[in-house]
C-alpha cells in the first residue's frame, strides 16, 4: 500500500462502479484511510458483500449511473446516512462491445455514452450542492484513450475525451467554491475490462500480456492520494500513472 499515512477520517466518499476492479480497490483503500464510503453499482450482491467486508462505514446502493433519478437518490441516501459528502470517484465505465465504426450497433454505442459520460455528469451535478458547502474532491477515472484514438474503441475514446473536458469544466466553474476536480489516466489495469479487450483481438492493446497491466490496488492508492492536498497541483488535469513524473509524485517506483 502506497502512502499508508493518508488520513481521511471524518470524510465521506461515493465510488461508482464499486462492485469490482478499480472501484472495489478504491473503496477499500478509502475506507482504510478512514473515510466512510457509499458503494454504487448495478450488481447489488457484489457491493453488499464489499460493504459487509468494510463494516459500518460502508453503504451499498444498487444504482444505474445512467439514471439521473437513481444518482440523485443515492446522493440523498448518502447524506442521510453519513451527514456529509466530501469525495466523489466517477469510476463506472464500459468498453464493450468493441467494434469498428461501420459495424458498431448504434444503441450499444449510445449506452456507452450514457454510462461513461452522462453518468459522471449526473454524479457531479448531484454532489455539487453538498460539496459547495464544505468543499470536496471529484476524481474522474479517465484513460489515455481520451487523447489517443484506437481502432474499435470509438465509443470509449470519445466518451473519455469528453470526460476529460468535463473535468476541466468542473475545475473552471467550481474551484473557487472549494471543489477540486481531477482526472486519472491509469494506463492498462488488470480488470475484467482487459478480458473484454483481449477477447476482441482488436488494436494493439488486445495483444498485451496480462503481466503488463498494473493492479487495481495501485490505482486505488493513486485515487486516494489524489484526494489529498498533496495532489492539488494536478487539479483540472488528468494525472497519469504512465509517466515517470506521475509515479514519482505518487511515490511508486514501477518495476
Amino acid at each position: 500500500m502506497l502512502n499508508p499515512d493518508i488520513d481521511l477520517s471524518g470524510q465521506c466518499a461515493i465510488v461508482t462502479g464499486a462492485s469490482r476492479g478499480i472501484g472495489a480497490a478504491t473503496a477499500r483503500r478509502l475506507a482504510k484511510a478512514g473515510a466512510k464510503v457509499t458503494l454504487l453499482a448495478r450488481s447489488s450482491n457484489d457491493i453488499k458483500a464489499l460493504a459487509d467486508e468494510i463494516g459500518d462505514n460502508a453503504l451499498a446502493i444498487c444504482c444505474d449511473v445512467s439514471s439521473w433519478p437513481a444518482i440523485k437518490q443515492a446522493v440523498e441516501k448518502t447524506l442521510k446516512r453519513f451527514g456529509s459528502l466530501n469525495i466523489l470517484v466517477n469510476n463506472a465505465g464500459v468498453i464493450d462491445p468493441v467494434a469498428r465504426i461501420e459495424n458498431a450497433d448504434p444503441a450499444a454505442w449510445s449506452q456507452v455514452v450514457d454510462i461513461n459520460l452522462q453518468g459522471p455528469f449526473y454524479a457531479v451535478r448531484a454532489v455539487l450542492p453538498a460539496m459547495a458547502e464544505n468543499g470536496g474532491v471529484i476524481v474522474n477515472v479517465s484513460s489515455g484513450a481520451a487523447t489517443n484514438a484506437l481502432e474499435g474503441w470509438s465509443h470509449y475514446c470519445t466518451t473519455k475525451a469528453a470526460l476529460f473536458s468535463l473535468t476541466q469544466c468542473v475545475h473552471k466553474e467550481c474551484a473557487d467554491q472549494g471543489v477540486r476536480c481531477v482526472g486519472i489516466s491509469p494506463g492498462t489495469v488488470a480488470t475484467d475490462m482487459q478480458t473484454v479487450i483481449k477477447e476482441s483481438g482488436v488494436n494493439p492493446v488486445s495483444q498485451l500480456d496480462w503481466s503488463q497491466h498494473i493492479s487495481p490496488q495501485i490505482v486505488g492508492d493513486a485515487i486516494t492520494w489524489l484526494c489529498t492536498d498533496a495532489a492539488r497541483t494536478y487539479d483540472g488535469t488528468d494525472f497519469s500513472l504512465k509517466t515517470a513524473e506521475g509515479r514519482a509524485a505518487l511515490g511508486w517506483v514501477k518495476v
